[in-house]
């Protein structure tokens, strides 16, 4: 294959077909090429359930969630505290995920009424529970200090009264954490990155003498400490680092007013999305996150507080393939230093309604055939959807066999996390359903939308119906 002009140096034709640092474990060919997840044969998949649809290895979650608790409990103990670990609910939540988290002895972290509800209604017990959000309603609030969460997530000072009231009116004291907005920039794209001075989360360094007095003013709240996340997709420990000791130096503070038990830095741990992209080391995380808080409580002179920390992405980002059905192909010629090029674009049947993560935030995925073999050439391709926007792109690049057409199924991995969550019925696409798979049984997550869910929530039709 001649290199394509257009294609960025890691396309290489000679490229691993499924690399295990993207794929979920139990990926593989068959005898026929066809892809296998978790023991299931994708062409089976798709028949039984449509596409676009998302995949989910049921094992591979369970695992990483398992090495996460160990990694973190681990390097904990070896500080002598203890450590809580919270899945951070927003990158995907069903009831069987809440149970898969709990089994493996987690707990679970929501951050509005819908996710404390499902975490609920799916057998989680209060105490099991962190809820955090900038913009809690009272309604929210209510339902989160009746039921017992063991972390509330204080985000602002306004936020102290009414966690107090509500806490006085379920005649309970409820243990809240400040969440602190510690300056520290990770390196991530700009909207993932959530501790900057000028952003929606947190209270600034300066504020927290005033707020945590304002906690412990009130007789239905207890303090347990501070909290930080630094933001998303996160390789290095750098920035928990430099976020712990400037918590700390608060902490020190804080002791004189009374206890502040623990510390809470959040998650982003970054997982790799394509070959060749960096992802967070789980047990070099603990070790070196334990670590920075150790040497930093030693630099105050103050004791090691326990510890919390809420992976999400880490555990369930690659557990999880989307597959689509090709629809239209479409070459196009592109001029590129006076040289004429050719970009193939794959049309699929979904598209930003259920990634919107690489129009979001220019997130890179990789794109692999998925129902046959093919021994044609690799071409680049562009992989995008079907919706009215010309930024509606699945796979900014790739290279897929020449022959790929029409009625082809091809895989996305690493699309476990924050793609069902933030799905959409963009033109009135309806949202995928979400399957699990583990030596070769399938179980439905969450079903298929259907039009008729769609047309079901338009009052207007119900109104035509009555005049027809």
């Amino acid at each position: 294959m001649q290199p394509n002009p257009l294609a960025s140096a890691r396309l290489r034709e000679d490229q691993v077909d499924l690399d295990p640092a993207v794929w979920p474990a139990g990926t593989a060919r068959g005898t026929d090429g066809a892809l296998r997840i978790g023991g299931s044969d994708v062409r089976d998949l798709a028949a039984d359930h449509g596409t676009p649809l998302y995949v989910v290895d049921e094992r591979a979650v369970r695992d990483r969630a398992a090495a996460a608790r160990s990694a973190i409990e681990r390097a904990a103990a070896a500080a002598g505290v203890d450590a809580h670990i919270y899945y951070a609910g927003k990158a995907f939540l069903s009831s069987d995920v809440v149970r898969w988290m709990l089994d493996a002895g987690l707990r679970i972290d929501v951050c509005s009424g819908g996710e404390l509800a499902l975490a609920l209604a799916s057998g989680a017990p209060g105490a099991s529970l962190g809820f955090h959000g900038n913009d809690k309603s009272d309604p929210e609030i209510a339902a989160a200090v009746e039921a017992g969460v063991a972390g509330f997530v204080v985000d602002s000072a306004s936020e102290v009264g009414r966690v107090a009231a509500a806490a006085a009116r379920a005649a309970r004291v409820q243990p809240v954490r400040l969440r602190v907005n510690s300056g520290v920039h990770a390196s991530t794209h700009e909207y993932l990155a959530t501790a900057r001075e000028d952003q929606k989360f947190g209270v600034a360094l300066v504020d927290v003498p005033a707020v945590v007095a304002a906690i412990r003013a009130e007789p239905s709240l207890r303090f347990l400490g501070l909290h930080s996340h630094i933001g998303s997709q996160i390789v290095g420990t750098g920035g928990f680092a430099e976020a712990a000791r400037r918590l700390l130096a608060l902490h020190r503070d804080l002791l004189d007013g009374g206890p502040v038990p623990e510390l809470n830095l959040g998650g982003g741990w970054g997982i790799a999305y394509v070959s060749g992209q960096e992802a967070a080391d789980v047990d070099a995380v603990a070790v070196e996150l334990v670590a920075a808080v150790v040497a930093a409580a030693a630099e105050f002179g103050v004791p090691v507080p326990d510890l919390a920390v809420e992976p999400g992405r880490w555990i369930v980002g690659p557990a999880g393939v989307t597959v689509y059905s090709v629809g239209t192909i479409k070459d196009v010629e592109v001029q590129t230093d006076g040289t004429a090029a050719v970009r193939r674009y794959v049309s699929v049947d979904g598209g930003m309604s259920d990634n919107i993560r690489a129009a979001l935030y220019g997130a890179d995925y990789m794109v692999r055939l998925a129902s046959r073999a093919s021994t044609a050439p690799l071409e680049l391709v562009r992989v995008v959807g079907k919706h009215c926007e010309s930024g509606d792109v699945v796979v900014r690049e790739d290279l897929l066999p020449a022959d790929v057409g029409a009625g082809d199924l091809v895989a996305v991995p690493a699309t476990g996390a924050y793609h069902h969550s933030l799905a959409s019925n963009y033109n009135l696409l309806t949202r995928p359903a979400v399957v699990a798979v583990g030596a070769g049984e399938v179980r439905i997550l969450i079903r298929r939308e259907t039009i008729d869910d769609l047309l079901a929530r338009d009052a207007g039709l119900a109104r035509v119906g009555s005049t027809s």
